[in-house]
């Protein structure tokens, strides 16, 4: 089986590319939706985060308010630190568990993760191919605007949060260029499966062949 991590800027695009390549039958691992399970009321992290934040930090049903939480993190870069070292590992653990299941299965040629922070975590080094969508900052920013409806200062500080996008461009096995049309995304969405499947041939061909290991 072949790991490819799929990461990049906040609204960069990595949702549709993610798509194509389910529909093309890779395993999408959404790091996003294990982050909600592990902050979840009866997670791993919950008690962590209401600990260190106290009750203020609950919705009403006493799940972890994500939008108040967010705030603080993109604001602070120490509570942003904190929330990292929290998470971060017991995503990779998640990861490492659906890999080996879906490895012994055998059934999965490609598996993919969807996560915005692999390279900031330290963990591109972990998948087999790293792939990286990108787009300007001018273009992450009308997104974030649009997509959550919030202020342009709002949206330059998230983005600032995060490694600078054309730094990540050099852990990149691939690039995905989403600046143009959703159209133009997809194609490159479908090109680049072509090269995974490649990828995983030849994966499979130098594990099966004693002499190349």
């Amino acid at each position: 089986m072949l790991t490819v991590a799929l990461t990049g800027g906040i609204a960069s695009g990595k949702s549709i590319v993610a798509d194509v390549l389910r529909k093309r039958s890779c395993y999408i691992h959404r790091s996003d939706e294990t982050a909600r399970e592990i902050m979840a009321p009866e997670g791993l992290a919950c008690k962590k985060i209401v600990s260190r934040h106290g009750a203020s930090i609950l919705n009403p049903d006493r799940t972890i308010d994500r939008a108040k939480l967010g705030r603080i993190i993109f604001n602070d870069p120490g509570e942003r630190e904190f929330i990292n070292r929290l998470i971060h590992p017991l995503v990779i653990d998640k990861i490492k568990k659906t890999i080996a299941r879906l490895a012994k299965k055998g059934s999965v040629k490609i598996f993919v993760s969807e996560a915005a922070l692999t390279i900031e975590a330290g963990y591109a080094e972990f998948y087999d191919k790293v792939v990286v969508t990108y787009c300007p900052e001018d273009i992450q920013i009308q997104r974030l605007v649009e997509r959550d409806g919030i202020s342009l200062e709002e949206a330059l500080r998230k983005i600032r949060a995060q490694m600078p996008a054309e730094e990540k461009l050099d852990f990149a096995d691939y690039v995905i260029h989403t600046a143009g049309t959703t159209d133009e995304t997809i194609a490159q969405a479908e090109d680049l499966y072509e090269e995974l499947l490649l990828d995983y041939k030849i994966k499979c061909e130098t594990t099966d062949n004693p002499a190349s290991r």
